[in-house]
């Protein structure tokens, strides 16, 4: 039986590094699962936040409402409006770009 359940949502794009066993991985639990990678590290990263009871105080606290953004998100704008965010990336008016889960392997 699956540890995750997949459910479709509105998406960001984002640019990570995984190492190879890691990234092997993903890809055969997608497999297993019939989904795509993005979903799996998705639904994975929600899983271990949701069950991560220090990270969850944590949350609560004035220090989570300032943490450094630090993942580079890609966002597309929508209707021809384009705002940049504080990093100098599009933000979108109000719905975000899905991922592909397409990566290279060198």
């Amino acid at each position: 039986m699956p540890l995750l359940e997949i459910v479709q949502t509105r998406q960001v794009t984002a640019s990570i590094r995984l190492d190879e066993p890691t990234a092997a991985l993903i890809d055969q639990y997608a497999a297993f699962l019939h989904a795509t990678a993005d979903e799996v590290v998705d639904k994975a990263l929600c899983y271990v936040f949701a069950k991560d009871r220090d990270f969850q105080d944590f949350l609560r606290t004035p220090e989570a409402a300032h943490a450094p953004e630090s993942l580079r998100i890609r966002r597309v704008p929508q209707n021809g409006s384009a705002a940049e965010s504080a990093n100098g990336v599009a933000k979108p008016a109000q719905s975000r770009e899905a991922g592909n889960g397409s990566r290279s392997r060198s």
